[in-house]
């Protein structure tokens, strides 16, 4: 066979030399395509990687509230439905004004604003906003004559009330500082040829406007229409069905430019949408009488800044352990629901849920009063804080290894911080070290471990116990006045 000459194998050289050049730029263009996707997902990313998504909303009978001491809403659990989507925890931070809240996500202290924003031009140069979520209409709030319920015919409170927009020409109408009403009673204005005196109030909520219409404090607002129709229910004596704008569409925000986050947080939308349990939630908070008002009974926080029927004696008993009285509810709902009569299949009963044996040394039973119960369930506490107080100094870390101890007994907790010493975690720390081994002790590698003394223990119960308390006590902290 003939040898390849200089020539052909100089030319196989060149070849080669640029077939691997060619595969070099492939390459690296494959990597800056990499890298530059990355950089669109860093919110997506932190999420993920931290297992929690932190939006803004806002407090009031719609979005967010506490009712009978249990975090309701239809933007909190539509957030709560995104962040399971996502296989995270939600925590929400609430801001009243709309700047505040684009600002948050903008500096990054929020990944998302969890309202019912309206799209418009202006706000989509701000922040990037999803796919519709519904689509309403801004409404009039307006105030029926004084002696609308005695009128015979509708007509004669319509004659009234403004159905013609060019009627409002010369009108006072106050909204929230911030709101788009503004911009669309500005257009509205020029529209009719004549001034609308557009007062945007500095501190007031939607829903406290439409309360001062009510009221008669002010005479005229305006808002979104589902909002009305909601708030028309607690103020009968206020219309609200003069619309001022065409349909617009309302959709979640986020900070410009995380394309990773808007195309799942889309994708979710799009899917959600078609459910029935999206349907369900829309009806139970905007169309269903008996939930839309939920916030504003003595048990809902809007009002009433109540969680319980029970607080006066939870403030009172919490002032022994120095703890905060929200904490201390959280605590109860977990255990009873603040159901005073309620028994478990082991045996524990009432508000605090005390074994009988317990029960006894601090002198109650099944017949005490609630207010005994909280007395007895708070010196039990107390005791389970006094054995942590010299080891773990810091009260709020404290206050998990008492939550913990008081679930599934103080033993299962020295023997879940003698493992956490043992694989050269913090012993004295609860969240990503002695949480992990209680969390465990389910499993025979850890409950036959030699520095283990009492055994078995179903260690999710008490992990999750501690996780939902804070995790509630923390919603009770955004609704309810200390």
């Amino acid at each position: 066979m003939a040898k390849p000459s200089l020539h052909n194998i100089l030319i196989l050289f060149l070849f080669t030399l640029f077939l691997i050049s060619c595969q070099d730029h492939k390459k690296a263009e494959t990597e800056t395509v990499i890298v530059e996707k990355k950089s669109h997902d860093l919110i997506l990313n932190r999420i993920l990687r931290k297992k929690k998504i932190v939006a803004t909303t806002d407090y009031n009978s719609t979005n967010y509230f506490v009712y009978r001491g249990e975090p309701m809403g239809y933007q909190f659990e539509l957030l709560k439905s995104f962040a399971d989507y996502l296989g995270v925890k939600a925590e929400i931070k609430i801001i009243n004004d709309l700047d505040e809240s684009f600002k948050c996500v903008n500096t990054g202290k929020c990944d998302l604003i969890a309202l019912g924003l309206t799209v418009t031009k202006e706000r989509a140069e701000i922040i990037d906003l999803s796919e519709p979520l519904m689509q309403t209409r801004q409404v009039l709030i307006q105030r029926k004559p004084e002696n609308w319920r005695k009128m015979r015919t509708w007509d004669e409170i319509e004659s009234h009330l403004i159905r013609n927009p060019l009627n409002l020409a010369g009108k006072t109408i106050y909204i929230q500082k911030g709101a788009i009403y503004s911009q669309r009673l500005k257009n509205l204005s020029d529209e009719i040829g004549a001034n609308i005196n557009v007062i945007e109030h500095p501190d007031a909520t939607v829903e406290e406007l439409i309360t001062m219409v009510a009221k008669g404090e002010i005479d005229y607002t305006v808002c979104d229409e589902h909002i009305a129709l909601v708030n028309s229910k607690y103020h009968p004596g206020v219309d609200v069905k003069t619309a001022i704008s065409f349909p617009q569409n309302i959709a979640w925000g986020i900070k410009k430019g995380e394309t990773g986050l808007l195309d799942t947080l889309n994708a979710w939308i799009d899917s959600y949408k078609h459910t029935s349990s999206y349907a369900y939630l829309y009806n139970k908070y905007f169309k269903h009488t008996r939930s839309v008002n939920f916030a504003n009974t003595e048990y809902g926080t809007v009002v009433n800044n109540k969680i319980s029927p029970y607080d006066k004696y939870i403030k009172k008993y919490s002032q022994t352990i120095n703890w905060d009285w929200r904490l201390l509810a959280s605590l109860i709902y977990q255990e009873s629901r603040f159901y005073p009569k309620a028994k478990s299949w082991v045996g524990a009963f009432g508000l605090m849920q005390l074994m009988p044996h317990t029960a006894e040394k601090y002198g109650v039973d099944s017949t005490s009063s609630p207010q005994e119960q909280i007395k007895a369930g708070v010196k039990f506490i107390k005791l389970l804080d006094k054995q942590f107080k010299e080891k773990i100094p810091d009260k709020e870390e404290r206050t998990k290894f008492v939550l913990a101890s008081y679930n599934a007994g103080i033993a299962h907790v020295y023997d879940a911080r003698r493992l956490a010493k043992k694989y050269n975690k913090d012993p004295d720390v609860w969240t990503d070290n002695v949480d992990y081994y209680l969390l465990n002790k389910s499993k025979p590698e850890f409950y036959t471990d030699s520095v283990v003394k009492y055994g078995y223990c179903r260690g999710k119960e008490p992990y999750n116990f501690v996780n939902d308390i804070l995790e509630r006590y923390n919603h009770y902290k955004n609704v309810v006045h200390q």
